[in-house]
């Protein structure tokens, strides 16, 4: 009988780790915890794997390690036996602006894949995933949804604002000081007051980015615990959060409750509703297709979009907006911009989430706060549909995405300015030999391409720095970094490297793009754009070995989310189920 303070030890007969600690022949194995000071009663409990992205690379990670450890006292209090172990991240606004930039989608499939092959090779029960930088989140969430295992995912949390001039400020404003230095606007002086304050602690981008949107997309989905999306990284309460996700996770494992019970095709329509109310990331479109396919659900681009549509833009959040994460965190957090969507009939209230309870019980004690401007109501949304537009045509038949939080103009019409490089397009914009009015196209940029998808932010944000953001149109079959802005269009596809149209591009064709309505078009016919596929031939990678070689032979398109294997939907046999 156990004691009235304990728990009953959850029967290992039927999970993973029976085959590492349970008999007579796995008593090598045994051996080996103990070497790390395990006592039989640790070993005889359910192990739970604690994966973080640790790792001196960047702001978004540093406190990973800290959260780790209060995860592991919630599963311990809990009758679990913990097991931390670390993954890698590429962290973007480092890697931006030049080649390191490729290894940086290509890192969301490494964690999904390194997670993974712990787990398996371990063989723990179940899993606490805390992640910080942009593919990280996704990367996890995959790795959570493909093994499924009894898990919980936690963001490491946002960074604080800066502050320069009396106002709050983001790396965002420093990609784009670089642009008005470059524009004589801004001298070097005041550029280094600037870089010195816009980052002042640890944590991910504070607006409305990549990293923020797939925060969001956690707790929309039901992977997260309610309000675990919104602390920003320094604060205690992060620890907080990580114990209760330490201590949920055992009741899940005890449910035996899994991520494909909480991963429905309604749950991702919950979370792309949430990216469309906050204006999130355009690399959602991307993320969320990747996700489903863990699951096996056919949820693409395009089923992303239509979501996109009918959603109205409630949260005045940067980079289109007013107001970084924090100060959502300081209304209530996520769980008000659910409310409000909830209210109004957006959102699939029923969805399971590992609470072991639904959105709408979640959220029942949730009010909705109406003494703020950072979250409206929906009867009062900043505009009828999503910050994030899908759009499609003949210069796009895979579709593409555009992100029009906070624009004014949705329709651009005007002359190709052709790049067959990131670079090429940054040292024209850096000499200023664009034209205003014209649509910057960088191609074989795609995940093939490149390889590896690069984001566009130096190029976007020197644009901008320059005063020319409202002013040219920008279109790659790359991407573009949650903390752009301005017209410009990611995911086009097919991409260059296939032959897609953007690869037929040349300088002064006309190309039309309605935001309105969903478009984006070349003014070629079939027929003109039929004879040039013929004299088109694809290029030469520019390496011919390693992961990046490996990736581009692997890797699928934009529009289903980049994936790299079959998914869910043709797996014979579930990890968990070993």
């Amino acid at each position: 009988m156990p004691l009235d303070n304990e728990k009953p030890t959850i029967d290992k007969s039927r999970l993973p780790s029976r085959h590492v600690s349970v008999g007579p022949d796995k008593a090598p194995h045994r051996s080996y915890y103990y070497a790390m000071g395990m006592t039989e009663e640790d070993i005889a409990k359910p192990f739970v794997g604690v994966a973080t992205c640790w790792n001196e690379a960047a702001p978004c990670n540093i406190s990973l390690s800290r959260q780790a450890q209060a995860v592991k006292l919630g599963v311990k209090a809990e009758q679990g036996t913990p097991r931390e172990f670390t993954t890698i991240t590429v962290t973007d606004g480092i890697a931006m602006g030049h080649q390191g930039m490729k290894s940086s989608l290509p890192s969301r499939e490494v964690i999904a894949d390194s997670v993974e092959l712990t787990m398996r090779g371990h063989c723990y029960d179940a899993l606490v995933g805390l992640a910080g930088c942009d593919k990280s989140l996704p990367g996890m969430m995959m790795a959570i949804v493909r093994l499924n295992v009894p898990s919980v995912f936690m963001y490491g949390g946002s960074i604080l604002p800066g502050q320069f001039k009396g106002r709050d400020v983001t790396v965002q404003d420093v990609f784009e000081a670089v642009g008005a230095h470059q524009a004589g606007k801004m001298d070097e002086d005041e550029l280094r007051a600037l870089e010195c304050v816009a980052c002042p602690s640890a944590g991910s981008c504070g607006g409305q980015f990549t990293a923020n949107t797939m925060a969001c997309v956690s707790e929309a989905m039901g992977l997260a615990l309610p309000g675990s999306a919104g602390a920003p990284a320094p604060y205690e309460t992060r620890d907080e959060y990580a114990v209760a996700s330490g201590a949920a996770v055992m009741d899940l494992l005890a449910n035996n409750i899994r991520p494909r019970d909480i991963v429905t095709r309604q749950a991702l329509e919950n979370a792309a509703t949430v990216v469309a109310a906050s204006g999130g990331s355009t690399n959602a479109a991307l993320h969320l297709p990747a996700i489903a396919h863990e699951a096996g659900i056919d949820f693409d681009l395009h089923a992303v979009a239509e979501i996109f549509k009918r959603t109205p833009y409630i949260a005045d959040l940067k980079p289109g907006g007013r107001f970084v994460s924090k100060d959502m965190y300081e209304i209530g957090g996520v769980p008000i911009l659910m409310r409000t969507l909830l209210d109004g009939g957006y959102l699939h209230g029923h969805c399971l989430t590992v609470t072991g309870k639904t959105i709408a019980e979640n959220l029942a004690d949730v009010k909705f706060p109406s003494d703020q401007e950072v979250v409206r109501p929906i009867t009062n949304p900043l505009s009828p549909t999503g910050g994030v537009v899908g759009l499609r045509g003949n210069l796009a038949p895979e579709g593409a995405i555009v992100k029009v939080a906070g624009m004014k103009n949705l329709k651009f019409r005007g002359p190709a300015r052709c790049f067959d490089s990131e670079e090429e397009a940054f040292a024209a914009v850096q000499a200023k030999t664009y034209k205003e009015g014209e649509v910057l196209v960088i191609r074989y940029e795609g995940p093939k391409g490149g390889p590896g998808m690069r984001e566009m932010l130096a190029t976007t944000a020197a644009l901008y720095g320059q005063g020319m953001g409202d002013k040219v149109a920008l279109i790659t079959d790359g991407r573009f970094s949650g903390a752009t802005r301005g017209f410009c269009i990611g995911h086009v596809g097919p991409e260059a490297a296939v032959g897609g149209p953007i690869g037929l591009l040349r300088d002064g064709d006309i190309i039309a793009i309605d935001a309105d309505h969903g478009m984006l078009n070349v003014d070629l016919s079939d027929e003109e754009l039929a004879e040039r596929r013929k004299a088109w031939h694809p290029r030469d990678l520019d390496l011919g070995s390693g992961t990046l070689w490996k990736y581009a032979q692997l890797v699928g398109p934009a529009e289903k989310g980049a994936v790299t294997h079959p998914g869910g939907a043709a797996e014979t046999e579930c990890y968990a189920d070993i």
